[in-house]
């Protein structure tokens, strides 16, 4: 099989395009032919960094969609040709190949009429978002606020806050206002503005903020606990809170982690059933266009490392993804 593989850490142009075995899935593993390939920042970062469970040459890449084209012993739930897409562990050989050995349960079903290009957005971007908006029980009319809400996660999470009946407040480029709106926002904040955490604390004087939705980092989202509400939300994407970012009993917010890989190594079967079902559902309200899936950019496999390189240097308000 033609697979894009690194022999070394670096940016996207260490990856070669190479001719790789055809690996054969396990027991409780299923192969998938890939058709189309979704783009990471997951991606490109492991690319530079490396990890210790990696045996080299390493095809990275963990979100793909395609057809099923071997199933391993144990695997009953899903048959030959079934179309699904996939997160995969990243810790294995990855999806930037023309087939990956993908464990069965977590694949997602898709529908017929479903292009693979909006499936290859699904996994990575739109789990993620569904993992954040399940952390806090929050009911309709909950006003909640997303920071870096015009990326692939932001973007996914803004149509699933929606849904939820949520008030959204986003923060983002004001490039992106009318997009973001589009997607679910009921007011944007342009975060270059120098004095947008104003504006935002003025605003949960009035409404008080349950939860706060940060894309940046764990820094950064510390710097906004201080606009929740009593018993309010902090959702870290990106990163983690290592401390408390607020005196104890005073406001007693919750903070969360979010971190959909992880499920690989720690999640049970009920936690992946209920996760490839949220995917499922997603994929669905693509094809009857109640959710967008953000494709922005797609491009042969071949120009895949070019692709890559786009995701790294950004803007990225959307997916990319690469097709065979």
């Amino acid at each position: 099989m033609k697979a894009w593989v690194h022999h070394q850490t670096g940016g996207p142009d260490v990856l070669r395009l190479e001719e790789r075995p055809r690996p054969k899935p396990g027991r409780g593993e299923v192969l998938v032919r890939n058709r189309a390939v979704g783009l990471n920042p997951v991606d490109w970062k492991f690319i530079e960094w490396g990890h210790a469970a990696w045996e080299w040459p390493h095809i990275p890449g963990v979100d793909g969609a395609g057809e099923i084209a071997e199933a391993g012993e144990g695997v009953t739930h899903v048959g030959l040709g079934a179309r699904v897409a996939y997160h995969n562990d990243l810790a294995r050989p990855g999806s930037f190949a023309e087939y990956t050995v993908v464990p069965a349960r977590a694949v997602i079903a898709l529908p017929g009429a479903l292009p693979f290009a909006a499936a290859a957005a699904i996994p990575c971007p739109a789990l993620t978002a569904f993992q954040a908006v399940s952390k806090p029980p929050l009911a309709a009319g909950a006003h909640v606020l997303v920071t870096g809400a015009s990326g692939a996660v932001g973007g996914a999470l803004l149509q699933l806050a929606r849904k939820r009946g949520w008030i959204v407040h986003a923060v983002c480029s004001a490039a992106q206002f009318e997009r973001v709106i589009r997607l679910g926002a009921a007011t944007v904040t342009d975060y270059h503005r120098p004095d947008w955490r104003s504006d935002i604390q003025d605003m949960a004087r009035l409404q008080p903020l349950q939860a706060v939705f940060d894309m940046v980092s764990g820094e950064h989202a510390s710097s906004l606990a201080h606009l929740l509400s009593a018993n309010g939300h902090l959702v870290c994407i990106q990163d983690r809170q290592e401390k408390a970012p607020l005196p104890a009993f005073t406001t007693t917010i919750s903070l969360h982690e979010v971190g959909l890989n992880a499920m690989h190594g720690y999640a049970d079967d009920g936690q992946w059933g209920r996760l490839v079902a949220a995917g499922a559902a997603i994929a669905a309200d693509i094809v009857r266009k109640s959710f967008d899936p953000q494709v922005m950019d797609g491009v042969a496999f071949d120009a895949l490392p070019e692709a890559l390189a786009r995701l790294k240097a950004g803007p990225n308000p959307g997916n990319r993804v690469a097709l065979f």
